[in-house]
C-alpha cells in the first residue's frame, strides 16, 4: 500500500489560486493517483484533510504497516513539528510533494521541515509530481 496524504486547501485545487497551483481540481488528483497505480500494479489510498491530528493519525497508520507515504504537507511544510515528527517515525520510504515550486516563491515558503526525513521531494511540477512520485516508489514495491 502506498498512502497519497494531502494536506490543508489541497481539496480546493481547481478554485484556489489557478495561477499557482493549476486548473486541475481534488478530484482530478485523485484519478491521476489512482489511475496511475493501477498502470504500476501498485495500490494506493488517496486521502486530504485540513485537520492536524488526521494527518498525524494516517502518518501513523502507515508507520504501523510499514507504508510508503507520498506526502504534500502544504502550508504545514513550513512550520509543523508534529506532522515532522509523525513522517520520521515512517519505515517506509516519504515521498515529499509540492505542486508549485516552493524555492521560488515567498520567502517563508522556501523551508520545508519535512524534507529533512523524506526520502525524496518533487516541487514545481504540479500535479505530475505525484505521478512522479508513484512511479519512484513502485519501483521499491513488493
Amino acid at each position: 500500500m502506498i498512502y497519497v496524504l494531502n494536506g490543508p486547501n489541497l481539496g480546493r485545487l481547481g478554485t484556489r489560486e489557478p495561477s499557482v497551483y493549476g486548473h486541475t481540481t481534488y478530484p482530478d488528483l485523485e484519478k491521476l493517483c489512482l489511475e496511475t497505480a493501477e498502470r504500476l500494479g501498485v495500490r494506493v489510498e488517496v486521502r486530504q484533510t485540513d485537520a492536524e491530528f488526521e494527518m498525524i493519525r494516517w502518518l501513523h497508520q502507515a508507520a504501523d504497516e510499514g507504508a510508503d507515504v507520498v506526502l504534500n504537507p502544504a502550508g504545514w511544510s513550513h512550520y509543523n513539528i508534529a506532522v515532522r515528527d509523525a513522517a520520521a517515525q515512517l519505515g517506509g520510504r516519504l515521498v515529499e510533494v509540492h505542486i508549485s515550486n516552493i524555492h521560488t516563491r515567498e520567502e517563508f515558503r522556501h523551508h520545508s521541515v519535512i524534507s529533512a526525513v523524506a526520502t525524496g521531494v518533487v516541487a514545481g511540477l504540479g500535479v505530475d509530481g505525484y505521478r512522479l512520485a508513484l512511479e519512484h516508489l513502485a519501483r521499491f514495491a513488493g
